[in-house]
């Protein structure tokens, strides 16, 4: 006996999309058949989705919940909680959120995870997972502390090239102890998710632009540029190469990122890259639009031509993800700066990022239903290390499902999302939403109405296969 059939909808499955019917026995899918195979008799629940597509529900490999934000003035503030993140998360489609256990002060990395347990568990909606954080020196003893957490189930490390602004500094590994994390990861199945600019080339732009006193945010582009993301990348990736150190270079903003992890992988590096749908999205030039800092996360947002070369990248493997930089604050605490130095990093994006990306893809550009589920759920699954428990409409997978409407019509609007009172994507053209989204089996979401309880998110532990270590399979 089931717990549920989905009937009739067009299925992405790992062999690629068709009618189908799926159906669901506790936590897991149990089948996935022709249309009709299993009588109405022999599930408890059957939900007609004739017209509808089925996909593995979303998955957002960066979002940065409850997290120290600095503000103008010196102060700090924190944004806004899983329970918050987790829940638009849900509405939106997406089932899983991987987001940062952050040393940000000398402690055992045990504590680390300990006290970032305390923000998550029993107050999330979705399932979750961390990466590991290390910011600044790394001291002998802590690279001594990692091997057995990469292999108990935290196999993502991630790692600052840069301070990214002149008052953030402490974020930066230097080279030296990256060559030493590196050497770390290799021996122990690990990955490494890195944050790449050059310091110098930052640096030297934030005082060049100072001193010009051109310090308004719609100068951004020309401080996190593309030289800075060319230099750090191939050299990240050169060191990578010398210790066969997999990578996963997070929120590529510049064609000369996409091209260096393009050459990295044509040599056979395991090397993958992920870029947020507002690069996709927008350019330098939507910084002059009014409140034009919603439009901004670090790197900043690059011209046309960066642009089209990542979305080239979403075609020939370059780039394999499509994340959001999640930070969850209001529309005032994300203008709130307005300088090169002090404006807001990231976006309130979970929830809309699916719906936007299968208008980008699929009704704008043309993509078929398996590569726009790939960008938004199964490789990411296959990259961090959660599949095909994750990411796949497959017997013996977790239930985790998005079901999307692609006749409804309209546009996004803040008044119609559960997050925060703004959205980047306000007027975005709709032509697909999710009208029902399942977690483990469980209807969380359904035509309007939201049946999560914050005891429902759990935390998945992770093994980075041998075949995504060795060499670029997603």
């Amino acid at each position: 006996m089931f717990d549920l059939i989905l009937r009739g909808g067009t299925v992405v499955t790992p062999q690629g999309a068709g009618l189908y019917d799926v159906a669901i026995k506790g936590e897991q899918i149990a089948a996935v058949t022709a249309p009709g195979v299993v009588p109405d008799e022999q599930a408890t629940a059957v939900k007609d989705v004739s017209g509808k597509i089925i996909i593995p529900g979303g998955i957002d490999p960066h979002v940065h919940c409850a997290w120290h934000m600095p503000l103008p003035d010196g102060s700090a503030v924190t944004s806004g909680p899983p329970e918050d993140v987790s829940r638009a998360a849900l509405w939106g489609g997406t089932t899983m959120l991987i987001d940062f256990a952050a040393r940000m002060e000398p402690k055992p990395m045990t504590q680390v995870i300990k006290e970032r347990d305390e923000d998550w568990v029993g107050k999330v909606y979705c399932d979750y997972a961390y990466h590991l954080m290390l910011l600044g020196d790394l001291e002998p003893d802590l690279l001594a502390e990692l091997p057995p957490l990469i292999e108990g189930g935290y196999p993502t490390v991630k790692i600052f090239t840069t301070n990214i602004t002149p008052s953030r500094m402490g974020r930066m590994v230097h080279f030296g102890d990256i060559w030493e994390l590196f050497k770390v990861l290799s021996a122990h199945k690990g990955l490494g998710v890195i944050h790449a600019e050059d310091n110098d080339i930052v640096m030297h732009m934030y005082e060049k632009l100072f001193r010009e006193g051109r310090t308004s945010f719609h100068n951004l582009a020309e401080v996190h540029n593309q030289l800075s993301e060319d230099l750090s990348f191939r050299r990240v990736l050169r060191l990578a190469e010398s210790e066969n150190t997999p990578l996963y270079m997070m929120h590529v903003s510049a064609g000369t990122g996409v091209q260096a992890i393009r050459e990295a992988r044509a040599k056979g590096q395991a090397i993958y890259g992920e870029s947020l749908h507002q690069y996709m999205c927008y350019t330098q030039e939507d910084y002059k639009r009014p409140n034009g800092q919603m439009y901004h996360t670090y790197p900043s947002l690059k011209t046309q031509a960066d642009q089209d070369e990542i979305w080239r990248g979403t075609l020939d493997g370059a780039i394999n993800c499509v994340a959001t930089d999640e930070i969850c604050c209001n529309l005032n605490m994300k203008t709130i700066g307005a300088g090169i130095d002090d404006t807001t990093g990231g976006n309130a994006g979970c929830e809309p990022r699916v719906s936007v990306m299968y208008h980008q893809m699929v009704t704008k550009r043309g993509y078929s239903l398996e590569r726009f589920s790939d960008l938004v759920s199964t490789n990411a699954a296959k990259i961090m290390g959660m599949y095909p428990q994750k990411g796949a409409i497959a017997a013996g997978s977790d239930a985790d499902i998005c079901v999307l409407d692609p006749t409804a019509r309209g546009t996004i609007r803040a008044e119609n999302l559960h997050e925060t009172d703004y959205t980047p994507w306000e007027g975005h053209p709709i032509t697909a939403w999710p009208v029902m989204t399942l977690l483990r089996g469980k209807v969380m979401v359904e035509d309007g109405a939201f049946f999560g309880d914050l005891s429902d998110g759990k935390y998945v532990k992770r093994a980075i296969p041998q075949s995504v270590r060795e060499t670029p399979v997603v």
